[in-house]
């Protein structure tokens, strides 16, 4: 079962748009490696803030990335 959730981080006073997937392990790499593909960390800043494992063989991660490429 994958869930996501998209939070920005006004309430952490800075410009960064945050996302969070709890996916199983694979789907997780697969996922993380499609954020960086569409997001370039060079432009955008991109990269894994969090992630932690759980029951399951499941990870939760958080991407965090500016919401443009100014």
């Amino acid at each position: 079962m994958a869930q996501s959730r998209v939070r920005y981080g006004r309430a952490r006073g800075d410009s960064y748009r945050r996302e969070t997937f709890s996916l199983p392990r694979e789907a997780a790499r697969a996922k993380a490696r499609e954020m960086f593909a569409r997001y370039p960390k060079a432009a955008y800043m991109t990269e894994i803030e969090s992630w932690r494992e759980l029951p399951g063989d499941t990870i939760e991660f958080t991407m965090r990335r500016l919401p443009t490429a100014d």
